[in-house]
């Protein structure tokens, strides 16, 4: 069995309690947990944590689909992992709900399992770095090529060489994004 410590959400003020996260460290918990809703990010108090820890996993539960495009979150997750000296990060993604993505972000909440589905597929193929990224999705599609494209976007890869095993975990309620 496997321990982890959730920090969960940041509140008014914003406090890590870096303390306990480097005594769970030394206690052998295998990560550490942040969230987001409508406050905090997930990804940045995690930077903060590994820069005062050694080994504990760093963990997103969860960054919310509607909050960044997949490409942000790969190259957000992939800095957090190599400032962490790699192999630490775990991405925890999620859709979220329709009060948070329409009340917060100004998203439509569509169709999510379609999303996330496009979602974790970019995100893989840009951690792999095999090639530049395209994907012709259901939800999203690289290069964007939609209404008010200027037909000018090419295919990309990373300048980063990110960690092509970067795990990638779902956190749901739905039984349709299982």
């Amino acid at each position: 069995m496997k321990l982890g410590f959730m920090l969960g959400y940041s509140g008014r003020d914003l406090r890590i309690p870096i303390e306990q996260v480097q005594l769970a460290e030394r206690l052998g918990y295998d990560s550490v947990w942040t969230a987001e809703a409508y406050g905090s990010d997930a990804i940045t108090p995690l930077a903060y944590i590994a820069a005062h820890t050694e080994r504990i996993r760093l963990g997103t539960g969860i960054i919310q689909l509607a909050g960044r495009t997949p490409a942000n979150a790969a190259m957000a997750m992939a800095t957090l992992d190599a400032l962490a000296g790699g192999g630490r990060a775990i991405c925890g993604i999620g859709v979220s709900g329709p009060q948070i993505v329409e009340g917060w972000y100004g998203e439509p909440w569509g169709r999510p399992y379609y999303r996330l589905k496009d979602y974790v597929s970019i995100m893989k193929k840009i951690f792999a770095r095999e090639e530049p990224v395209t994907h012709d999705g259901v939800e999203i599609s690289l290069p964007y090529t939609g209404k008010g494209a200027l037909g000018v976007g090419k295919p990309l890869k990373s300048i980063l060489h990110m960690n092509p095993d970067l795990p990638i975990w779902l956190g749901t309620g739905m039984e349709s994004t299982v």
